[in-house]
């Protein structure tokens, strides 16, 4: 699965920036049923998932369980390099993490519609209960504006994607006038995030899962869009620390996680670069004629380890 989300939609009243908030609505219903599918399909015959509806995450693909509440313990004396994070919370960790983003920048060209997206992603996977961890580089090339054909590797295993369908659309965007046209005012943006809903722990929810959805990319974010989204996230009640110490790459990592969802994003505990997201997961096994459970819970961690914009498939910037 590449990292985006395909939303089909209907009708002739598309808005012109992305899928209406009534058919982002429902593809996020529809999503975890895919997701489901995509994984039944894989453990029999390894069919993939029809492309109307599929959740191309690079960064997930996996079956929903909540994440355990969070603490984050303070470094020892002897280690002077590593930030007191027993005194930072999850809305202060999103907010450095949101500085750290606009002090940084951006050194990726603005990408051409008709180019292509070079992604390097670092896999890591850990039974909950003991076993072995296993471990993929993939490497792929994803059509910017999905017109072309694309190149996609999946845990070592290389699947020629066919372009977008007329009704099929990417959301979030990675057509880079379509992300300009999303607000990098933090307040408005979570607006945005919680797609129209108000005042409840679902919308807050929401918007928690589609700042994972703008962040999987592969895509060059406008000047700020990031940060704000960081920001936006920060507002949040219910967003919490997650007192893992999770490597990744050989980095230590903080998480960020929100209650009944499985996506916790992953920040370096000493500079607050973010490194990808980890969620978790689960083996289908069927059990009946169409019954199903799942067994063989994991963690998984992704992290973009490269990013270039290309003119084809195979070449490197």
């Amino acid at each position: 699965m590449d990292d985006l989300t395909m939303v089909r939609e209907w009708g002739t009243g598309t808005a012109p920036n992305g899928p209406s908030d009534q058919a982002r609505a429902a593809a996020r219903a529809r999503l975890q049923t895919a997701m489901d599918e995509e994984s039944r399909s894989v453990a029999t015959r390894g069919r993939e998932l029809s492309r109307r509806l599929v959740f191309r995450a690079g960064l997930a693909g996996m079956t929903a369980a909540a994440v355990g509440v969070a603490v984050v313990v303070a470094r020892g004396d002897e280690d002077e390099d590593t930030p007191r994070l027993s005194t930072v919370s999850a809305t202060e960790v999103l907010r450095r993490a949101a500085e750290r983003s606009r002090a940084q920048g951006s050194d990726l060209p603005v990408p051409r519609n008709d180019q292509y997206f070079y992604t390097k992603t670092y896999i890591r996977r850990t039974p909950l209960k003991g076993g072995k961890t296993r471990t993929w580089t993939d490497e792929s090339w994803m059509s910017v504006d999905g017109s072309k054909p694309s190149l996609r590797e999946e845990y070592g295993k290389v699947h020629h994607d066919p372009p977008l369908g007329e009704h099929e659309v990417r959301w979030p965007p990675t057509v880079y006038s379509k992300l300009q046209k999303m607000p990098t005012d933090p307040d408005k943006l979570l607006e945005q995030f919680k797609i129209g809903q108000k005042g409840s722990p679902e919308a807050d929810r929401n918007a928690f899962f589609e700042g994972c959805m703008l962040m999987m990319g592969p895509r060059v974010m406008p000047p700020g869009l990031q940060a704000a989204a960081f920001e936006a996230l920060s507002k949040l009640p219910r967003i919490r620390l997650d007192y893992d110490d999770v490597d990744v790459v050989g980095r230590s990592a903080v998480g960020v996680s929100y209650p009944e969802l499985d996506w916790t994003f992953l920040f370096d505990r000493r500079t607050y670069d973010y490194l990808g997201l980890r969620t978790k997961g689960s083996v289908p096994k069927k059990v009946g004629k169409d019954d199903w459970v799942q067994t063989g819970w994991y963690w998984e961690t992704r992290t973009l380890q490269d990013l270039q914009v290309v003119d084809r498939i195979g070449q490197h910037a």
